[in-house]
């Protein structure tokens, strides 16, 4: 169990990667043109589209130097602007993780890993 932790005033505060992952899902999943998280399959190379309760295997936190890297595997629906897609998520996740943790983003790395037609 990977965590970050930070010191204030009354104490210690430590906060797991899955749970930064879990929020950092939630709100990927609020901005327009994401269908999803992705889920690669090593083995055989396969992606598919990940449910909303097992989201956060789409997505690696790591931590150093008291920094998050947030990299996003995600799939986009079909004929939205993928650059501006990737803009909003990058300025959404980047506003609220570090209002929800405290912690600054170094980095936001995001891999479309397909395209979906959404009815």
């Amino acid at each position: 169990m990977k965590s970050s932790s930070m010191n204030t005033h009354m104490g210690n505060v430590s906060i797991d990667n899955e749970v930064i992952a879990q929020y950092a899902g939630s709100v990927a999943m609020e901005c327009f043109g994401i269908v999803g998280m992705a889920g690669i399959n090593v083995k055989d190379g396969l992606v598919k589209l990940l449910k909303m309760d097992s989201m956060t295997r789409g997505i690696n936190v790591s931590i150093k130097n008291n920094k998050l890297t947030l990299n996003f595997h995600v799939i986009v629906a079909y004929g939205v602007s993928i650059l501006a897609v990737t803009d909003n998520l990058i300025s959404n996740v980047k506003y609220k993780v570090e209002e929800f943790t405290g912690i600054e983003i170094e980095k936001i790395n995001i891999f479309v890993e397909g395209v979906r037609v959404i009815d």
